[in-house]
């Protein structure tokens, strides 16, 4: 059906633009390519299957992983193109088992990076709507340096165990909404970035808004970076439920990034079985380069514009049940601190068998259980009205920090000083 449905999308381009409808049906097909102005609906009942076999998709020059390079095109893919949807009440099957497989146990047999399951690249007034996906060779919706993204009441379905199957990943975008989605995946349920160290155009990904949606399973049910080298900001998360993600809001980076993740605010959320609520860390140290000595050395070293920056997020009105290793981690670089959180009306409740853990993917760090707010290297941190049920140990554990405010706080029933 390749030949039938493309042919279909580019003669309705060259007549100006319009609707290309998929039937009720289930159709076999290899990598698409939408054009300006397209509109792609699936119509109900109709499922387009997309091929596990590598020389069905064409390789372009894009991102993989925040680098530009040649990757295989993702199964919906469009490059510099305007005004362009996916829509519909059918279901995108990216048919990834042979991809994980290969990825896992065949890796060399790769020739280019896996297929993502829709990514466009530099388009402008992109909508992703009411579609269902399923099984994405790697990450599910990956825009990058797109103005004007809209994705709104999708269903995304990847299974837990799946590698590398994010599911939606602005990157390096501006005005995005994503809102009234389901996503349960196998990697970072919503992942905002903009780029690596080793990304030449370094392009911010700001003025973000996600809301109304539902995080299930994943490694977090919101994660900022740890690809921020071209910055983040303007970014609100609220009215969100988290359900058995490893991690919650995770903001994470390093040494030799640069870049600032600044002006987050989440608030109205509710997680329930997660590993860690909070993380904010500057000394991740997964990917190329993360196990030198310059990425997990404590020592201050010259700020530089290789030094990342977090400052001035701001945590509200969130719950979080059975938490297992610990209620927050923050965690700032020696020689330039996280500053200007702040935690307003939180509740946290440890799990009675809490599994151990680490909060975060740092050099150093022990599993903790049922631990409180661990913070190092910070500045201008306040605690106001949070409270903590079931935490062992310290409820604050602050190091080589300042100007950390505890207001109205309990632990266990007492009050927190």
């Amino acid at each position: 059906m390749t030949q039938e449905i493309q042919k279909a999308i580019d003669t309705v381009a060259e007549s100006g633009g319009g609707r290309v409808s998929v039937p009720a049906g289930e159709f076999y097909t290899a990598a698409l390519i939408l054009k300006d102005h397209i509109e792609l609906h699936l119509l109900p009942g109709s499922i387009l299957k997309f091929s596990d076999n590598q020389e069905d998709y064409p390789v372009v020059t894009s991102r993989w992983e925040g680098v530009k390079r040649e990757v295989y095109a993702s199964c919906l893919y469009a490059e510099n193109a305007k005004n362009i949807s996916v829509t519909g009440f059918g279901l995108l099957d990216g048919n990834g088992q042979k991809w994980w497989h290969v990825f896992r146990n065949e890796r060399e047999m790769l020739k280019y990076p896996r297929p993502k399951l829709i990514s466009f690249d530099s388009c402008e007034q992109v909508t992703i709507k009411d579609i269902s996906m399923i099984d994405s060779p790697s990450w599910t919706v990956n825009p990058i340096l797109c103005h004007g993204v809209t994705v709104d009441n999708v269903n995304i379905k990847n299974p837990a165990d799946s590698p590398n199957t994010d599911g939606i990943d602005p990157e390096s975008c501006k005005n995005v909404r994503i809102s009234n989605c389901q996503i349960d995946v196998g990697d970072d349920c919503i992942a905002i970035k903009a780029g690596t160290e080793d990304t030449k155009e370094r392009v911010s990904c700001e003025n973000i808004t996600i809301t109304n949606c539902q995080m299930i399973h994943g490694h977090g049910g919101v994660v900022l970076g740890s690809e921020m080298s071209g910055d983040i900001r303007n970014v609100t998360i609220s009215n969100c439920t988290f359900q058995d993600t490893d991690r919650g809001i995770r903001l994470k980076s390093r040494r030799g990034r640069g870049g600032t993740i600044e002006d987050i605010r989440v608030n109205n959320i509710v997680m329930d079985n997660v590993s860690c609520p909070f993380i904010l860390n500057l000394y991740y140290f997964c990917g190329p380069r993360g196990k030198d000595k310059y990425v997990w050395d404590k020592a201050p070293y010259p700020i530089t514009e290789e030094t990342p920056m977090f400052r001035r997020i701001h945590f509200a009105d969130i719950t979080a049940r059975n938490v297992h290793a610990s209620a927050g981690f923050i965690y700032g670089l020696t020689e330039q601190p996280v500053s200007e959180i702040t935690f307003h009306d939180i509740s946290i409740s440890m799990a009675e068998e809490a599994i151990p853990g680490k909060p975060a993917m740092m050099t150093g760090i022990e599993d903790m259980t049922k631990s409180g707010f661990y913070i190092g290297c910070a500045t201008d941190v306040r605690f106001d009205r949070v409270t903590l049920d079931g935490v062992e140990g310290e409820v604050f554990h602050i190091e080589n920090s300042e100007g950390i405010e505890i207001n109205q706080c309990r632990a266990n029933q007492e009050k927190v000083g």
